[in-house]
């Protein structure tokens, strides 16, 4: 029987988690949905990640305001994902913040990502029609970038390429603190689609570098402790090779986007079948690590069209 068609099957609710992950930092989780962060400072409040419609946003709010009444004046997208970025308009911030390459990206393909991950998994475009387009930065920034709510600093850092080419992650150096959008997840499966899989690695290294004490992931639980993040960095990394060595053997010898898929299968279904999302995104892994083995630096554009047939021909 043929799969169902990415994550359009899956319409069960999920139980959000609000942790406290740092003095005044706090995860918004939801057993493997997009999560976001909050960064509460002297006088404001940065959010991280939007959510992927302005309904979903308010469900942020509501936590925000569980814990702080201080007005939200900063959000910040550590990438361009549709799911990531279009609920952006409910926190009404005076500054909106991606990378320059993020930004890029939105002109380039955003509206063909919003398309595509509207057919891909409905359930996360709740109140989609409250959307009021794509969302544009008012602010954006190339390697580093550092913004102070009073006196707390916030540092906004381009890494390397990895989980897209306009990756940022977010530091609070006060707590030791990060939040590293999709480039880290946990017990969830990285979505590689438009990734770097040759520069990831050495971007989650950079990360592991700052030995933050505590992690916001893109998916999955809030990472607290030492030994936490560093499961989440291992085994983050495993997951982005293990997709990418067997794609690329297959293409090294000629072979074609089927026989990686079942190469990638006998490697990874035994570590991560059991992930969030993994069914959901392994052939659009695999397409492209077979790209990128064939030396197509530049990630195609996904649209809703190519969707369905990469799936019929990998999934079907």
């Amino acid at each position: 029987m043929a799969k169902a068609f990415a994550s359009q099957g899956d319409m069960t609710e999920k139980t959000i988690t609000f942790d406290e992950i740092g003095d005044g930092l706090w995860a918004f989780t939801a057993e493997g949905d997009p999560n976001s962060g909050v960064i509460i400072g002297d006088d404001s409040v940065m959010i991280v990640e939007a959510q992927a419609t302005p309904r979903l946003a308010h469900k942020v709010i509501e936590k925000v305001r569980e814990v702080t009444d201080k007005p939200i004046s900063h959000v910040v997208l550590t990438h361009y994902h549709a799911v990531r970025v279009l609920g952006a308009s409910a926190y009404g911030a005076n500054q909106i913040i991606m990378s320059d390459a993020a930004r890029a990206m939105v002109v380039e393909r955003g509206q063909e990502d919003w398309d595509s991950e509207f057919q891909r998994f409905p359930r996360l475009f709740e109140g989609h029609e409250s959307i009021p387009g794509l969302t544009w930065p008012t602010t954006t920034f190339t390697g580093r970038m550092t913004v102070f709510l009073g006196k707390r600093r916030v540092d906004l850092m381009q890494m390397d390429r990895a989980h897209t080419a306009g990756d940022i992650v977010i530091g609070v150096p006060d707590a030791r603190v990060m939040f590293t959008g999709d480039i880290v997840e946990y017990h969830s499966a990285c979505y590689c689609g438009d990734g770097h899989f040759r520069d990831w690695p050495d971007t989650i290294e950079a990360i592991r570098a700052l030995n933050p004490d505590a992690i916001a992931p893109g998916r999955g639980a809030a990472l607290i402790g030492s030994e936490m993040v560093t499961k989440a960095l291992d085994t983050t990394t495993d997951f982005i090779r293990s997709t990418y060595r067997p794609v690329a053997q297959v293409a090294a010898r000629g072979g074609d986007l089927k026989e990686a898929m079942a190469a990638c299968r006998a490697v990874c279904d035994p570590k991560f079948s059991d992930f969030a999302i993994y069914e959901h995104c392994l052939p659009f892994n695999v397409a492209r690590a077979y790209d990128e083995a064939r030396g197509l630096d530049h990630p195609r554009i996904w649209t809703a069209q190519r969707d369905l047939e990469m799936w019929e021909a990998l999934q079907g």
